[in-house]
């Protein structure tokens, strides 16, 4: 008597599906982190609304974050005026091991300056610094609205 087995099909993967973040925005803001002093009017489209203000690179991000936070009365407020630097000294060990194993360094972040977040019929809000994932932009314009 012969037995025969029934195979099923294999499993497939898992296929873990990211936006991807637009090319020339990430290669126009890697072009505004060689310049620390460099900044670009924009606005962008995301899922909160239009975001408008000045494009700034990582490095004037967290100058600015930390000055506007030694503003601020408080032990607390020292404490995380260094709280970029820490977590830039944590992305340089883990970079260091993408490049190790070959990973593109394209940046992952866009951070503005002097921000106006437009949300439905919401009044516009004002904001001195904002930092929002590239993956999350749905469009971008040079410039501001008018």
């Amino acid at each position: 008597m012969s037995a025969t087995a029934e195979t099923s099909p294999a499993p497939s993967a898992a296929v873990i599906t990211e936006p991807l973040p637009d090319l020339q925005l990430q290669l126009l803001i890697q072009l505004l982190d060689e310049d620390p002093r460099s900044s670009l009017p924009l606005t962008l489209t995301h899922p909160g609304g239009l975001l408008h203000g000045d494009v700034i690179g990582h490095e004037q991000w967290k100058a600015e974050w930390a000055r506007s936070l030694r503003q601020v009365e408080g032990e607390g407020a020292n404490l995380l005026a260094e709280f970029p630097e820490t977590v830039d000294q944590g992305v340089r060990e883990l970079r260091a091991e993408e490049e190790a194993a070959g990973a593109s360094r394209l940046p992952r972040w866009i951070h503005l300056r002097d921000v106006t977040l437009i949300a439905g019929a919401m009044t516009p809000v004002s904001l001195p610094l904002w930092r929002g994932r590239l993956a999350d932009v749905s469009g971008w314009a040079l410039g501001r609205p008018q």
